[in-house]
């Protein structure tokens, strides 16, 4: 299995130990991955705000980056639900084809395609929440949704249950945006900045040391509306929980 390692440019700008986290856990499963050294953004931030052919440049160099490979693994729902459903601009060739369809964000691959049954050397002390971005869960089916009447489940909890000692604890709205959105918090700062402070206090309410999350975008939203109020809460991404992170 030959795997295209795709780090958001956000992650590589703001948190860089996220792609690092993503590329060591993946080896640790005998994956064989590549890092394309020329890829950059995904183009989402564009089709975001409407600018769909402004975009068009950006994703075929996405697809000229990642054709050829098994598939194309990210650790951000986000940008990995564009890629895979917002990908319209260039020409629907085969290989424009190809690396929609083989691109997943890291839980989903790691949980549907390896299939893990066990982290071994994984081990994380504390009580911790989950957050799923909105792309990931009303996008990619990351877990169910709690407005919908259907079978309740969640891969990234499947996982977390796996690492020794991690307690995991519910928040009251499990499900509600925590108003980054992307452009959104460029563009309507006050809504987005009450919707974060909403988000931090259920967090900080439901006793969690740590929030975890496959996207750290939002995490990176959530932290500072948490460290605005005060609250205690620290932020990881699931990634470097998975691959070992004491703290």
């Amino acid at each position: 299995m030959r795997v295209g390692l795709f780090v958001p440019c956000y992650v590589d700008a703001f948190h860089p130990e996220v792609g690092q986290a993503t590329l060591e856990l993946l080896e640790r499963f005998g994956v064989e991955v590549d890092y394309p050294f020329d890829q950059t953004c995904c183009g989402q931030p564009m089709t975001n705000t409407g600018c769909h052919e402004e975009s068009r440049a950006t994703e075929e160099l996405f697809v000229r980056n990642f054709s050829g490979y098994d598939y194309i693994v990210g650790p951000s729902g986000s940008c990995v639900n564009h890629v895979r459903h917002n990908f319209d601009a260039p020409e629907q060739t085969d290989d424009v084809r190809q690396v929609r369809a083989r691109t997943y964000e890291l839980v989903e691959f790691l949980h549907d395609i390896l299939k893990v049954d066990a982290f071994p050397w994984a081990e994380f002390p504390h009580k911790v929440t989950l957050h799923n971005n909105c792309n990931a869960l009303r996008g990619l089916n990351i877990a169910s949704m709690t407005e919908l009447r259907e079978k309740q489940y969640s891969k990234p909890c499947d996982l977390l249950e796996k690492v020794k000692g991690l307690e995991l604890v519910t928040i009251t709205r499990p499900d509600e945006c925590c108003g980054f959105g992307g452009t959104f918090s460029v563009f309507e700062e006050a809504v987005s900045a009450r919707m974060g402070q909403d988000k931090a206090r259920d967090q900080s309410r439901s006793g969690a040391e740590y929030v975890t999350s496959s996207d750290s975008s939002c995490l990176m939203h959530q932290e500072g509306c948490a460290k605005r109020l005060h609250l205690p809460t620290k932020y990881i991404h699931i990634s470097q929980i998975l691959n070992g992170a004491r703290a």
